[in-house]
């Protein structure tokens, strides 16, 4: 993500005679209290502000340098409410500067710096405004513990944030509820902005994901100008916000039993300005009672949303039918790729030819030549497989709630993201149509 503009923070200074700067310095930086990040700066009447660690200097130190090390010297505190960085500062990476800074801090703590707490420092994190969400993996060692909670206002100072959030383990509560813990700051709500659609949630209670931002684009580009569409799993809005937005759905019917998310969701609907064009549906969307209404359904789900599958044929609209978007998790091997299209000899209940994998633009009316030379060379033959092992399923499950014969087409196979070692999250654009009646 993009680093945010930082907002001042007042820190701590020690005044002095100019002259009398050097040794000042010198006595600071061998203590250890000199703080680096910021510059020396010049103060009304010929003095300047030393810049120093930590939220009080201890009445020793300034003993020290107002009788030993400069005798006669004026010596008092101040705040800086606006500092200036230094340039060794600025040169620095956050993650030099957090490591910097953090050491110097343990130190002054009395702690000793080793190579085990520095390992331990946070690599990388995601940035939500002046929020930032630390992985699970980093401040694992014993020692950090006894250092709280003054260790998370140094590490938001370094990283230039107000609040600090450390990311656990999705819970398996099947509301997939974020394990976040809140370090500093009074509250989790954050907001994104993606494609121009302000996305608000609390971070503590709400996934967000920034690796499904080219599916959110892919599905904000698609035709749905006078559609109903259903989405099954809404959270805080991620697909039904695209979908009424940019692609112009007429009316979304957002499913979601997170309560939280259902909170994110309807603010997000108003603030968007689409609160008129969508209902919530909140609870358990195998329980829904709707049926016989939607020209698409959105299955957002991962690793698999196949327990929605039926709830999803149930929707489809039983005189036109309508597209499926599937998620899902899908294993795969590296360097295996599948073959051409047109090169399967399966065919799905009356569709009159092979099926074909091809992109969404085949719904604006590209050629079937066409079709095959914009076919991604990377489709993985893993990928295909599952396509149409899902395509068979939804074929059957369609015939059983309807009573009568459907035909299917697969789409596009689109992957959003790599999700673990040789797994894939991709997701499948399923066409399913009734079959006409033959008399």
């Amino acid at each position: 993500m993009e680093r945010e503009g930082r907002e001042p923070a007042a820190i701590v200074a020690v005044v002095t005679e100019r002259r009398f700067t050097q040794r000042y310095r010198d006595y600071l930086d061998k203590e250890k209290l000199l703080d680096r990040r910021y510059r020396v700066e010049k103060m009304p009447e010929g003095t300047v502000a030393l810049p120093v660690l930590g939220k009080v200097l201890p009445e020793q130190h300034l003993r020290e340098l107002r009788d030993r090390v400069a005798p006669g010297s004026t010596c008092r505190l101040t705040r800086l409410l606006d500092p200036v960085p230094s340039k060794k500062a600025l040169g620095r990476s956050p993650a030099q500067r957090l490591c910097l800074e953090v050491s110097r801090w343990v130190e002054g703590r009395g702690v000793t710096w080793s190579a085990e707490l520095e390992a331990d420092l946070p690599r990388s994190w995601q940035r939500h405004g002046n929020l930032l969400l630390l992985s699970e993996v980093c401040f694992q060692d014993k020692q950090w513990k006894n250092l709280e909670p003054e260790l998370w206002e140094i590490v938001a100072s370094a990283l230039g944030v107000q609040r600090l959030a450390k990311r656990g383990r999705v819970s398996p509560d099947g509301t997939r509820t974020p394990a976040v813990t809140l370090l500093l700051g009074d509250d989790g709500w954050v907001e994104h902005v993606d494609n121009g659609i302000r996305y608000k949630f609390d971070i503590t209670q709400c996934m967000f994901s920034f690796g499904n931002i080219t599916e959110k684009l892919r599905v904000a580009s698609l035709p749905c100008a006078g559609q109903v569409l259903v989405d099954l799993y809404a959270g805080i809005g991620y697909f039904t916000l695209p979908f009424l937005v940019h692609a112009g759905a007429a009316f979304v019917h957002a499913c979601e039993w997170n309560r939280h998310a259902v909170v994110a969701l309807r603010s997000n609907l108003e603030i968007n300005g689409v609160a008129d064009r969508c209902q919530i549906h909140f609870g358990d969307n195998r329980k829904l009672k709707l049926s016989n209404i939607a020209d698409r359904v959105n299955l957002g789900l991962i690793p698999s949303s196949e327990e929605g599958w039926p709830i999803a044929c149930q929707v489809l609209r039983k005189d036109a039918g309508g597209i499926l978007h599937i998620h899902q998790n899908v294993e795969s091997f590296p360097g295996k790729y599948l073959q051409p299209p047109g090169s399967s000899e399966t065919e799905k209940e009356c569709w009159p030819y092979p099926q074909q994998i091809i992109t969404n633009q085949w719904e604006n009316g590209t050629t079937s030549d066409s079709r095959r030379k914009m076919l991604s060379a990377t489709i993985k033959p893993e990928w295909h497989r599952w396509a149409e092992s899902a395509e068979t399923r939804i074929v059957t499950l369609l015939q059983q709630l309807h009573g009568k014969r459907w035909k299917t087409q697969i789409l596009h196979i689109q992957p959003v993201k790599s999700y673990a070692p040789h797994v894939d999250h991709i997701v499948l654009d399923l066409e399913c149509r009734p079959c006409p009646l033959i008399v």
